[in-house]
C-alpha cells in the first residue's frame, strides 16, 4: 500500500480512517505532514498518543479544501459506505493533480462468515441478513465510483487474502467484530456465546485447516487514482 503510495518528503497527506495511527506514523517517519482522520474516539487518543496530528472527522463529511497532495485510506471505507459521498470529499480535500490511494474490504468480503452468521441468526429467529451495512464493491463498481467523481483510476482491483487470525481463531474473531451482525440483530447477551459456537462450527469445513488453525477469507479492493493538473 505504502509502495502504490510512493510517498516523498514534503508531501502533505491525509490518512482517512487512521486508526491507531501505524500506518500514519510510517507516513511521517518518511518525511510527509500528514493529517490523520477517525471516527472512533479511542482510536484517534491512540494516534495522538504516538504524537500524530489526528482528528475526530467523519469520512462522509470532510472540510478540508485543496489543502492535500494525496489522500491515503486503509481498511476504512468498507465501514463507512456513500462511496460517492465520500469520493466528493477526497475530490475537495486534493490539490488539482492530487492522488487517491487505498485498500479496503471487496466484493466477496468475508463471503464465508457473513454467510455462516446469518444462517445462524436466521435460525434462532434473528433477521436473516443480521443489520450488516458494510460496502463490498466489486473492483468495476468501484471503478465507476471514482470516475464519476472526476478522478483517473491507475489501477483498481480484487485481491484474495486468505489471512490466517491468532490463537482465538474463529470465535475470538466473531467476539471482536459482531456488532454488525449480532449485537445489532438484537441477540441478547446470554445467548451470543452460542451464536458464535454455532457459527465457527458451522466453518470448519470451510476455513479451519487440518492443523486446527483459522484462516479468514478477505477479499481487498486496492486502488490508485488522481485528479487532472
Amino acid at each position: 500500500m505504502l509502495d502504490l503510495l510512493a510517498p516523498q518528503a514534503g508531501m502533505r497527506i491525509l490518512d482517512l480512517g487512521c486508526g491507531d495511527g501505524v500506518l500514519t506514523l510510517q507516513l511521517v517517519e518518511a518525511g510527509c505532514d500528514v493529517v490523520g482522520v477517525d471516527a472512533d474516539p479511542a482510536m484517534v487518543a491512540a494516534a495522538q498518543a504516538k504524537g500524530l496530528d489526528a482528528r475526530l472527522g467523519d469520512a462522509r463529511t470532510l472540510d478540508f479544501a485543496s489543502e492535500f497532495d494525496a489522500v491515503f485510506t486503509n481498511a476504512a471505507l468498507h465501514w463507512v459506505g456513500q462511496p460517492d459521498v465520500v469520493t466528493a470529499g477526497v475530490k475537495r480535500a486534493l490539490k488539482p493533480g492530487g492522488r487517491y490511494v487505498g485498500e479496503f474490504g471487496g466484493h466477496a468480503n468475508i463471503a464465508a462468515i457473513r454467510t455462516a452468521l446469518k444462517a445462524v441468526l436466521a435460525n434462532h429467529g434473528f433477521p436473516a441478513a443480521g443489520a450488516e451495512t458494510s460496502y463490498y464493491p466489486t473492483d468495476t463498481a468501484f471503478r465507476a465510483v471514482l470516475e464519476r467523481g472526476g478522478f483517473a483510476v491507475e489501477s483498481c482491483a480484487l485481491i484474495p487474502r486468505p489471512t490466517p487470525l491468532p490463537a482465538t481463531g474463529m470465535a475470538g474473531w466473531l467476539e471482536t467484530f459482531r456488532g454488525g451482525f449480532i449485537d445489532a440483530a438484537g441477540v441478547p447477551d446470554a445467548m451470543k456465546d452460542q451464536i458464535i459456537a454455532e457459527t465457527a462450527a458451522l466453518l470448519v469445513p470451510a476455513l479451519q485447516a487440518a492443523d486446527g488453525a483459522w484462516i479468514a477469507d478477505y477479499v481487498r479492493l486496492r486502488f490508485a487514482a488522481h485528479l487532472p493538473e
